[in-house]
């Protein structure tokens, strides 16, 4: 499943809540363990998304059209 940084902002704001206001304390710490794990994979995804922007590239879309071997 696939999320959008609107979803992942709002399922944060939702284990933050929940961590705020839960009374047993071994259901906080499973919420802000899931927290840290979202936000290390957000981490992680901004810097694979970083190494593929920044990659040498020199500006040209190669498209090899095979339609010529259809005739």
């Amino acid at each position: 499943m696939n999320f959008t940084s609107h979803d992942v902002i709002i399922i944060e704001r939702a284990l933050r809540a929940a961590m705020k206001y839960e009374k047993e304390e071994q259901r906080s710490r499973d919420y802000q363990e899931v927290l840290v794990k979202m936000q290390e994979s957000a981490k992680h995804a901004l810097h694979v998304n970083a190494a593929l922007t920044n990659g040498d590239h020199d500006g040209l879309r190669y498209d090899y059209d095979d339609s010529s071997d259809l005739m």
